[in-house]
């Protein structure tokens, strides 16, 4: 299971919210590439960065940042926030991301997100499924958040799997930034629905010994944030886990 620590950028800042309120935004850093740094230092080959500028703008705006990452690490990027159209990612993939993920755009414009995957490659385009939980597993919502449609959750990620998606960040917005732990129940159900899914978990990872759950339910990666920036899990402690699962 893949190692992905975030970095959600405001302003060229490092940041953190709470379930997606800008009005919670904590500054970590004022210098993403010296946490990039480093998560590199420690391991970590992989890295989710989150444009929240762009995802408020609907359009890419912190590139230069990505630039500066991608140019100053190793660290395969996956980078989203507010793509919206092939300038966007043309510009997402110049400045150095390795994959793309888009969200919204999947949900209120199919058209544009199966395009992206017939120009650039499914290997390149991530699915994002952030939902909020509920009886059937939970409902896609869009826009930063803000907006929850009608689309539930499996059927929305079965859908797009049809279409060559293989990636996908599954994030459960109430658990985002809330160190309570990740849903278990709803990855399981996920996975059980599909032997070929790369299932990458995303929200409310708050300790070490959740890693070894996902990775046992099947999850290909996990997105860590706060937990990191809070002192919850240690850089040493996900370098062990890389090294041990490497062997």
């Amino acid at each position: 299971m893949r190692i992905i620590p975030a970095i959600d950028i405001i302003e060229g800042k490092c940041v953190r919210l709470t379930k997606g309120d800008y009005n919670t935004k904590k500054i970590y850093n004022e210098n993403p590439i010296e946490v990039a740094k480093e998560f590199e230092d420690a391991g970590i080959q992989y890295l989710h960065v989150v444009d929240l500028d762009g995802a408020k703008a609907s359009k890419i705006i912190n590139y230069k940042t990505l630039e500066a990452i991608a140019s100053k690490t190793n660290l395969k990027i996956d980078f989203g926030g507010g793509l919206k159209s092939d300038k966007d990612l043309e510009i997402a993939f110049n400045s150095g991301a390795h994959q793309i993920t888009g969200g919204s755009i999947a949900v209120k414009n199919q058209d544009v997100f199966k395009s992206w995957i017939d120009k650039f490659g499914a290997e390149k385009i991530i699915l994002g499924a952030d939902f909020y939980p509920d009886n059937s597993g939970g409902k896609i919502a869009t826009n930063g958040w803000q907006e929850e449609s009608s689309l539930e959750l499996i059927p929305f990620i079965n859908n797009y799997q049809k279409e060559g998606i293989s990636y996908v960040i599954c994030t459960d917005i109430s658990k985002d930034g809330m160190l309570q732990g990740p849903s278990f129940d709803v990855y399981k159900e996920v996975l059980e629905k599909s032997d070929t899914l790369k299932l990458i978990a995303s929200g409310g990872i708050s300790a070490f010994n959740e890693l070894p759950k996902l990775a046992e339910l099947g999850c290909e990666g996990v997105i860590i944030g706060k937990a990191i920036y809070e002192n919850k899990i240690s850089l040493k402690q996900l370098e062990n886990f890389i090294l041990t699962t490497n062997k």
